[in-house]
């Protein structure tokens, strides 16, 4: 068995649809007592790795510092702590932290919605190319918050408003002579 380190990355999102559909499977067999033992698997192994999260966040948080630091900035294993609630922090502190990690689009949280689990941005307007950045800039949040903050299940990136037009001292604006 090899061990997974940073070099052959895990998506936390795609395993947990992976298992999904080997369950899914599983169930449109039609044997329902495979289906049940997959499933009672799957729930026995989110136990067993739970207890171990939480026994390593209780040694690290009675060592000396703060060594959990890079553990929380660490997108796998916070899916992982997210995944069996025991991450530490609060989930607007997540959604921060997975905006610092797309921080090139320049996001701010407007809203969010715990009901439906939609989470409202803004970004600043494209800079006068034409393209749609707020597309890239969703994309970006989205696969972020995956890890980060999964209670978030919709996102609606907005374009900030232009600021007014600065005027160069000395000229009077078009049609104002």
């Amino acid at each position: 068995m090899s061990a997974v380190t940073a070099a052959t990355p895990v998506n936390a999102e795609q395993t947990g649809r992976r298992v999904e559909e080997v369950l899914d499977r599983l169930t449109a067999s039609g044997d329902p007592a495979a289906a049940a033992a997959a499933e009672e698997l799957v729930r026995s192994l989110m136990d067993f790795y739970g207890a171990g999260l939480a026994r390593i966040l209780h040694l690290l948080s009675s060592a000396p510092g703060e060594p959990s630091a890079g553990l929380l900035g660490d997108g796998l294993v916070s899916s992982l702590l997210v995944l069996h609630d025991l991450h530490p922090e609060d989930r607007d502190t997540r959604i921060g932290r997975a905006l610092d990690s797309v921080r090139e689009h320049a996001l701010d949280v407007v809203d969010f919605d715990e009901e439906s689990g939609s989470l409202t941005l803004r970004t600043r307007e494209a800079g006068g190319c034409g393209c749609d950045s707020g597309a890239s800039a969703r994309e970006a949040a989205e696969a972020a918050l995956a890890c980060f903050a999964p209670e978030v299940r919709a996102v609606d990136v907005q374009t900030a408003p232009a600021g007014p037009t600065l005027l160069q001292i000395g000229t009077a604006p078009t049609g104002a002579r």
